[in-house]
């Protein structure tokens, strides 16, 4: 084969492949998924921001986040699709880009409240295999490689010590700059209270899937972080991915 057929096949198998990205709240997720996509070219499918949209959809409509079947009912009659845009995905909430009004605390910490309802999770669940059922895809949340895309050809783990996942949210919210940036130690108790959700409810608890490649940021600068990830995925393509 030549180096020209050994590219071809490469980009073929990358058209076709799934990335399930999985870790805790601020291991940098969804900056990793961006850049995985535009490597490989695969389409970057933010779970995380579907909750979130959900979530704004039941603050909006005061919809209390404790009640499973008010919950399940709002679901039903809500439409959320991602649509790819230059830095981020378009968040499309019934048709209105809701994508800068997902990214505050309340609209995070709500989705974390929502997601636990097996109802709910199983509704979006079916959306997001709809999204990414045809493949060529990175999908970040927190059970797609165990529930989401149980098959995929690639799985991550993606995790970092609290603390540092509390810093690197409380920058990520400073440089936002949509409202005031809560203290440090406020993030981090809300961080911490969110993995203990995560990690320990009934329904698609947070945990790797058992084939997942386990990826520690915590001592990584972002190149490092980003060029192991790269490294995971190109050596599920193969030599032929980097042939000449």
């Amino acid at each position: 084969m030549t180096g020209n057929d050994s590219r071809t096949a490469a980009a073929e198998r990358a058209r076709k492949m799934i990335v399930a990205i999985d870790g805790p709240a601020g291991a940098g997720k969804s900056t990793i998924a961006r850049h995985l996509a535009r490597h490989f070219g695969l389409l970057n499918l933010e779970t995380g921001a579907m909750y979130r949209a959900f979530a704004l959809k039941a603050l909006r409509s005061a919809v209390p986040l404790d009640d499973a079947k008010a919950l399940e009912e709002l679901a039903g009659e809500t439409e959320i699709r991602l649509e790819p845009g230059e830095e981020e995905n378009l968040v499309l909430l019934d048709g209105e880009d809701v994508s800068g009004l997902i990214r505050n605390p309340t609209v995070t910490e709500a989705a974390s409240r929502v997601s636990t309802f097996p109802a709910v999770r199983a509704w979006m669940v079916r959306l997001q295999q709809q999204v990414g059922e045809r493949g060529g895809v990175v999908m970040e949340g927190r059970d797609i490689g165990t529930v989401v895309f149980p098959n995929a050809e690639v799985k991550i783990f993606l995790d970092a010590a609290p603390e540092v996942r509390g810093q690197r949210r409380y920058e990520q919210i400073g440089q936002q700059g949509s409202a005031p940036t809560p203290p440090p130690e406020e993030i981090l108790r809300d961080l911490r209270t969110r993995d203990e959700r995560d990690r320990n409810r009934k329904d698609s608890p947070l945990k790797p899937a058992p084939d997942a490649v386990f990826l520690d940021s915590t001592n990584m600068s972002l190149d490092q972080a980003l060029a192991a990830a790269e490294a995971i995925v190109a050596k599920k393509l193969g030599p032929a991915k980097n042939a000449s």
